[in-house]
């Protein structure tokens, strides 16, 4: 991939993310929560264009269906009536960023009422959830501590790698000491330990805080030992010594003159910062100390897709946080290998 490519796959990347993170409720098409006590495990719900009597239809339409066999989980159509699929209906109410209230969903049903079947793009899980619903809100959770995460300590680690790059022996020394300390520590293990500090089930909000807050105290150090490193090697440059000898002071030189040329490297590290944290909130949920049913995220997903019967028959869809796992990691990684990119946005 060239240098154009990898920058249109970091804003697309960038404005998915965006998108899901805001709009998470409105691109599910219902509440992650609600159940559909007639219909788990249901497969997915099949699309149609031509009905029974051989006619195409340019609207999409779906048919209601019934459980015909609660052992094998097995299903059929009941074809007495057509269902239309709309963009933009109305459905389970629902607050866009704690501030409004709407109940506009991206696609679903046109019609609405108590026998309307659903429209389950992923099937539903053994409660009769559906589990597109539930992959969206849980992918929002993980994009948020990720980012967040790793966004603060990023930030607090090259605060401190500054700090300790730029000053006099014992501060360095000091500031090391502490950093290889926190480094010799295996992270999950310290993640574990902080985490068992605190009760185990907390609502979402909490819960995202406090995995944020977690995941800043154990990640700053290997970014500070990095952003010290860069540090001491540019402050010995001619152009540094330049700096000095007509009076900048250090907080300019730092942020003039060894920020712009040090911030590739620090942004790679962030990329590949992101996976770690990801991964780290996606294995607590799924070991039960993440966050707790019935709010959805990656790692009870996939915890639950334990069953080996509904594996065999529809792998892609109890996979399916594995597969969004799988497209995050590649999607790093792909930005990450770029260094024409990377650097590009450094010099930004």
């Amino acid at each position: 991939m060239n240098q154009t490519s990898h920058k249109f796959l970091a804003k697309a990347s960038a404005g998915i993310a965006i998108l899901i993170v805001v709009f998470a409720e409105f691109l599910a098409p219902y509440d992650p929560a609600s159940q559909s006590r007639k219909e788990p495990n249901a497969p997915a719900t099949a699309i149609h264009f031509v009905d029974e009597s051989g006619n195409f239809h340019l609207r999409p339409f779906i048919y209601s269906r019934k459980l015909v066999d609660p052992l094998t989980y097995s299903y059929e159509e009941v074809k007495d009536q057509q269902y239309p699929l709309s963009l933009f209906v109305h459905g389970d109410p629902y607050t866009i960023v704690g501030l409004y209230t709407a109940n506009l969903h991206l696609f679903g049903v046109s019609e609405s009422g108590p026998d309307t079947p659903r429209f389950n793009v992923l099937g539903t899980d053994q409660l009769g959830r559906d589990r597109f619903s539930r992959l969206v809100i849980a992918t929002r959770f993980s994009l948020i501590v990720c980012l967040l995460g790793t966004l603060v300590a990023s930030l607090l680690g090259i605060a401190i790698g500054f700090w300790s790059g730029y000053s006099g022996r014992i501060i360095d020394t000091t500031l090391m000491g502490i950093t290889d300390s926190v480094l010799a520590l295996p992270a999950l293990i310290l993640v574990l330990a902080a985490r068992a500090a605190f009760p185990l089930e907390l609502p979402p909000a909490r819960a995202a805080f406090l995995l944020i807050t977690v995941f800043a105290l154990v990640g700053w150090a290997e970014m500070a030992r990095l952003s010290r490193g860069l540090v001491r090697s540019a402050r010995e440059k001619d152009y540094i010594l330049a700096a000095k000898a007509v009076g900048s002071s250090g907080p300019a030189i730092l942020y003039r003159h060894i920020w712009p040329n040090v911030a590739p490297a620090l942004i790679t590290q962030i990329t590949i910062m992101l996976p770690y944290f990801l991964l780290a909130e996606v294995a607590l949920s799924f070991l039960g100390v993440g966050l707790q049913e019935p709010a959805p995220s990656l790692g009870n997903m996939l915890a639950a897709a334990n069953d080996l019967g509904q594996l065999q028959r529809a792998p892609f869809l109890l996979l399916s946080p594995a597969i969004v796992i799988f497209v995050f990691v590649l999607i790093t990684r792909l930005l990450t290998s770029n260094k024409a990119f990377i650097g590009d946005a450094g010099r930004r």
